[in-house]
């Protein structure tokens, strides 16, 4: 095997040329779609933009920092500008059924018109009915129709006066009503003692006539009332019309500016007659409903004015609860109670985008009780149900006000991680019905020649959008790299946004600290460097243990059964790279290879599957035809959390090989990287942090030179070192290999060439392979010989034995 060669600098970071741009501060750049790069994004929001079949709502999936409410925002803002303007919105009083107000839908602009014809209406009510009712004609009407009333009251009595006077009786009106009683030839009332003087016959006479009078006079007071109710008849008649007298120019003005609307033409109708049905409102001086209670019907409660939307409404709910998304009816407290009516009424998000587009956090909408359940059946029902959410489930029986629903057509465009995306696939059957577009962002862009001055265009829109200073070419090429950086690839860029987006403010920042009229490279270097610095102290402090040698670490020499993993520890936003001890043991036995983690319930699954992967690679390799008479054991020393992964498994091949051969392993280097059965090394991530951290430790305990770090060869692609670290390998200081066999990581850190099988299925005699061979032969020797010693010896000497 050929020795191997460490990788240069050139290859473990890819530079942005700044001659690779032909502009000299972004500013010269035309702005940018954001959504460049995300062409299957694109397609899905097109598709489910201009699909109108029920159900076709969107889900844009993404990773939290991608900006996803400014990028849909924007396409949703462009595309709703070719898009009609929805009608307005109204709730109206419903004279039959007050507690269930009706909708109105006015065509954009004409709710707010309405509204002030109606309010002008009412002030012009308020002066002129009183008017008509004050007027000498309606007083003089009024006093005709009852004068005429009264002389018929009177008529009747005095009816019954002249036919008692013909019999010399007279009628008297008393508190207590009306009297008969006998008269005197001068027609005065006889003294009851003259009564009673007078003869049998004629007193007999007397009270027939009082009888048969007192009938006819009951008879006439029972006409009263009903006099009395042609009066009230008369009265509420000549009300009406002059009632109509004074509201009739008015609406009929009304109703024919708005002749071609049928709700509204409805409203007047039921205004005209819920007014003449009060018309006492207005004359009395204590009313049952007061006349400005009448007038606050008449008006309207408009709840979506569309009035300045250009096209279709785009809407996000920050706060997507219950009642922010269907609306809520608000109470004021009267005389103790909570009251409401139909003017207070208060729209939701989905009032507000009915007819566009309403954007919802998936996040923040899970979160709010009730509110995925009340989404789910606003878009079912296709209707918007104004209701609390005590109400929707039955929780309370108090009366309240049931609006009609609002019918609804819109998109509901929900933004999200994939992780909630799939468990809604997963646990809500409903899911799938209603969201049937799923618009999947890309997580990176590809970073090639094309793509390289497309990119800078979304810097400077970026820049530009937030307010900040312009980049020069050296800028925008660390930029670049640092979006290589953040995406771990050479050859691609990060799509994250709002990594991009601070890092730009960040280095807005330090350009203004030095009255820079442009941010260059070291402004974003030091934007870097400073993110770097303010998330550091842990990665600070564990390293620290490590120069210390609180945490052993060996970086010298040469360890049998020893060597230098290297792991990833992520903190929120931040990772950093930090070496593991990890050490095994090997001794004759059955063949188990034991991971002290796993043991410990410590390691996780993915790293047990590695350790029976490599046991598995170690008896295919060094024991095809036999049993592995091996017992080995593995551990992360001086680890206090949990274990997981699998880019430990090269390391920890290598460091069983050596506990089996007894060659020491060169501590000066570190290794990542996984293994297949068959000894083929894998990719593994986070190599850059890895790298570096071990990189950090070599040079705080006493430098680099000599040192250097094993990784998988298709991990090459992905190192975007930083600057000391490329200064070290330009040195010849500091060491990379890129490996794609563990034979090769053994060489390396032996220093024996493996060796391979002949056609006989023997290693060459110096080979580290051979030792590996010899030793474990020994290893079947020795079980070999225990297993024959316990089959000669009795049941009894094997117990004593094993007790020894």
């Amino acid at each position: 095997m050929p020795p191997m060669e460490p990788l240069t600098a050139t290859q473990v970071y890819r530079a942005c040329p700044e001659d690779a741009f032909d502009f000299e501060v972004t500013s010269e750049l035309e702005s940018l779609d954001m959504l460049t790069g995300h062409a299957r994004a694109r397609d899905a929001l097109d598709f489910g933009t201009a699909m109108r079949s029920e159900g076709f709502n969107l889900y844009v999936l993404g990773h939290p920092g991608h900006g996803k409410h400014q990028m849909v925002g924007r396409f949703l803002r462009e595309r709703s500008r070719d898009e009609p303007t929805p009608p307005d919105i109204a709730y109206r009083y419903n004279f039959d059924e007050p507690s269930q107000p009706r909708h109105l839908l006015l065509p954009t602009g004409m709710g707010r018109v309405l509204r002030a014809d109606l309010e002008q209406l009412a002030e012009e009510l308020r002066s002129a009915i009183p008017a008509v009712f004050e007027g000498d004609e309606y007083q003089n009407r009024l006093h005709e129709l009852k004068q005429a009333m009264g002389e018929r009251q009177r008529d009747l009595i005095e009816a019954i006066r002249r036919e008692a006077s013909k019999h010399d009786i007279m009628l008297l009106s008393t508190p207590n009503g009306f009297t008969f009683a006998p008269a005197t030839a001068s027609e005065e009332l006889m003294p009851p003692e003259d009564f009673e003087k007078l003869e049998r016959d004629e007193r007999e006479r007397i009270e027939g006539t009082v009888h048969v009078l007192q009938k006819k006079l009951t008879q006439a007071i029972r006409q009263m009332p009903r006099l009395a109710k042609q009066l009230r008849e008369q009265v509420t008649a000549l009300n009406e019309e002059m009632l109509l007298t004074a509201i009739a120019a008015p609406l009929a003005e009304l109703e024919e500016r708005y002749a071609d609307h049928d709700g509204i033409q409805d409203h007047f109708k039921a205004l005209r007659e819920a007014m003449l049905l009060y018309v006492d409102s207005f004359i009395a001086d204590e009313p049952e409903i007061s006349p400005e209670a009448i007038f606050s019907r008449f008006l309207i409660n408009l709840l979506v004015d569309n009035t300045s939307c250009e096209g279709a409404p785009v809407v996000y709910l920050d706060l997507p609860t219950h009642q922010h998304l269907v609306g809520r009816i608000e109470h004021h407290v009267h005389n103790g109670t909570l009251v409401t009516d139909f003017s207070l009424i208060r729209p939701g998000g989905l009032h507000r985008a009915n007819g566009g587009y309403l954007v919802l956090d998936v996040r923040a909408l899970l979160m709010q009780a009730g509110a995925w359940e009340t989404l789910k059946r606003v878009l079912r029902a296709g209707e918007i149900r104004t209701e609390s959410l005590e109400q929707a489930y039955g929780l309370i029986s108090t009366t309240t006000l049931d609006p009609e629903p609002v019918p609804l057509d819109l998109k509901v465009v929900l933004l999200g991680e994939r992780l909630f995306y799939y468990m809604l696939c997963e646990q809500d059957p409903d899911f799938l019905e209603l969201f049937k577009v799923q618009a999947d962002l890309e997580d990176e862009l590809e970073r090639n020649h094309d793509n390289q001055p497309l990119f800078a265009r979304m810097i400077a829109t970026l820049a530009r959008e937030a307010a900040l200073r312009p980049l020069n070419r050296s800028g925008v090429s660390a930029v670049i790299e640092r979006a290589s950086r953040l995406a771990d690839d050479q050859s691609r860029l990060t799509a994250r946004q709002r990594a991009l987006g601070d890092l730009l403010e960040e280095a807005n920042h330090w350009a203004g600290q030095q009255n820079a009229a442009v941010i260059s490279r070291a402004h974003v270097e030091k934007a870097v460097a400073q993110q770097l610095w303010r998330a550091s102290r842990i990665h600070e402090r564990s390293h620290e243990a490590i120069v210390r040698g609180t945490v052993a670490i060996q970086l010298e020499g040469a360890q049998v059964g020893q060597i230098n993993g290297l792991s990833v520890m992520s903190l929120g936003d931040y990772a950093f790279g930090q070496p593991a001890r990890i050490t095994a043991t090997a001794r004759p036995g059955t063949g188990q290879v034991v991971d002290i983690e796993r043991e410990a319930r410590m390691g996780g699954r993915i790293h047990s599957k590695a350790v029976m992967i490599l046991s598995r690679f170690l008896a295919s390799r060094y024991a095809p035809d036999t049993p592995l008479s091996l017992s080995a054991s593995l551990a992360f020393e001086q680890s206090y959390g949990g274990i997981e992964g699998d880019s430990a498994s090269v390391a920890e091949v290598c460091a069983l090989v050596s506990a089996i051969a007894r060659v020491g392993l060169e501590q000066r280097f570190a290794v990542t990287g996984s293994i297949d059965q068959f000894g083929r090394v894998q990719a593994v991530g986070g190599v850059n942090e890895k790298i570096e951290g071990f990189f950090d430790i070599c040079q705080a305990r006493g430098g680099v030179k000599g040192h250097g770090a094993l990784l998988p060869a298709t991990n090459v692609e992905h190192l975007m070192l930083k600057q000391e670290v490329r200064d070290a390998i330009a040195a010849g200081d500091f060491h990379i290999y890129a490996i794609e066999h563990i034979d090769q990581a053994l060489e390396l850190l032996t220093g024996m060439t493996p060796g391979e099988r002949d056609d006989g299925g023997h290693y060459p005699a110096d080979s580290l392979n051979a030792r590996v061979v010899e030793r474990l032969e020994a290893f079947h020797q020795a079980v070999k010989k225990r297993a024959d010693k316990t089959r000669q010896s009795g049941p009894a000497d094997e117990e004593h034995s094993d007790d020894d």
